[in-house]
């Protein structure tokens, strides 16, 4: 089954696209969706959400996950980031992609072993997953962490799900 994690930001949305099979797991790709900050913040949400779009076509994922949002001190800030997070589920929906939809310490908890693990701690066990993979990012990391997490929690109905859910769409 082909999976992208997605880790959700307004400036940087992380992606990775990995084939899973039990618990085989093979690095496709990764990369960052930059946003220019100079932009107003629909034209932000736009760049984003067509980016995305060109990487769920150019990959053609079966299934797809995301990180959950977490709220900060700062209320502007977690509201940009929920609006960016929204642009990239659009995105994953009109592809006919139902995602997952996991927490920051489920993610950690899944890939490092420990639901505190700091960004270093998951991009070095990604490059371990995945040896021979150019992680283009910490942000790309997270999402190749998040892809993960869902290859380990999707049941093995989850591409018959994803299947049906393109076929209704």
């Amino acid at each position: 089954m082909r999976i992208i994690g997605v880790d959700p930001g307004l400036r940087n949305l992380g992606w990775g696209v990995i084939e899973a099979e039990g618990s085989r797991m093979v690095h496709v790709a990764n990369g960052i969706c930059r946003s220019d900050s100079a932009l107003p913040l629909a034209l932000r949400l736009q760049s984003i959400f067509r980016a995305l779009s060109d990487v769920i076509a150019e990959f053609a994922p079966e299934a797809a996950a995301i990180e959950e949002t977490f709220v900060n001190r700062d209320g502007q800030g977690t509201l940009k980031l929920g609006q960016a997070r929204g642009v990239a589920l659009l995105a994953l929906a009109e592809a006919g992609l139902a995602p997952g939809e996991y927490a920051p310490n489920t993610v950690k908890k899944a890939v490092v072993g420990t639901g505190h693990a700091a960004k270093g701690q998951i991009a070095h066990m990604v490059a371990h997953y995945f040896p021979a993979a150019k992680l283009a990012g910490a942000d790309a990391a997270d999402a190749l962490a998040i892809a993960i997490c869902h290859s380990h929690h999707s049941g093995p109905g989850a591409a018959k799900l994803a299947a049906a859910l393109r076929a209704a769409g």
